[in-house]
């Protein structure tokens, strides 16, 4: 099955930003893909489906070539945590990058997605971090909000990129 990725939208900020919005996403497509690179104070990226706080579920695998974990979250409400970016504590001038896959987007069903991020450090040990999500909502995605988890937001030159895939 072929399939062609569209570029829907992208932002590339020339300043910082408290958050990046993606709105009136067409449903022209069968699937979604967003790929970003960026750094924050606070590495912890969260996502938000058209301004909902309906249920999110994830299970997150990561490690940094030393120290393994893994983490489950069945009652996520307000955001759903879909990897990290390059913070503050990390090398300077790097920026991290993450892609988040989301499957049949406009499907009357709940939401399923994945996410691979690569948090850059530069000093000792770089993170990588997959995570498997699902938002609990019918509703066909026509905005995704990102924000990290602090109250400064993303740095000048963070980038986003939001993509369509048509199956053929």
């Amino acid at each position: 099955m072929a399939s062609t990725y569209t570029l829907i939208s992208s932002n590339v900020l020339s300043s910082s930003a408290a958050s990046v919005t993606f709105s009136a996403i067409p449903s022209t497509y069968t699937d979604l893909v967003l790929r970003c690179s960026t750094r924050s104070d606070d590495p912890s990226i969260f996502l938000r489906f058209n301004g909902s706080t309906t249920t999110y579920s994830t299970t997150e695998l990561a490690g940094d070539g030393s120290s393994p974990y893994s983490l489950r979250n069945t009652a996520g409400t307000g955001y759903i945590y879909v990897g990290d970016s390059d913070g503050s504590a990390d090398t300077a001038n790097t920026f991290g990058s993450f892609e988040i896959y989301i499957p049949n987007y406009t499907a009357a069903q709940n939401k399923p997605l994945s996410t691979f991020s690569a948090r850059e450090r530069n000093t000792t040990l770089g993170i990588l971090n997959v995570t498997a999500g699902l938002w609990r909502n019918t509703s066909a995605i026509d905005s995704i909000f990102l924000k990290p988890n602090d109250s400064t937001g993303f740095v000048s030159g963070s980038s986003f990129y939001l993509y369509g895939i048509r199956s053929a």
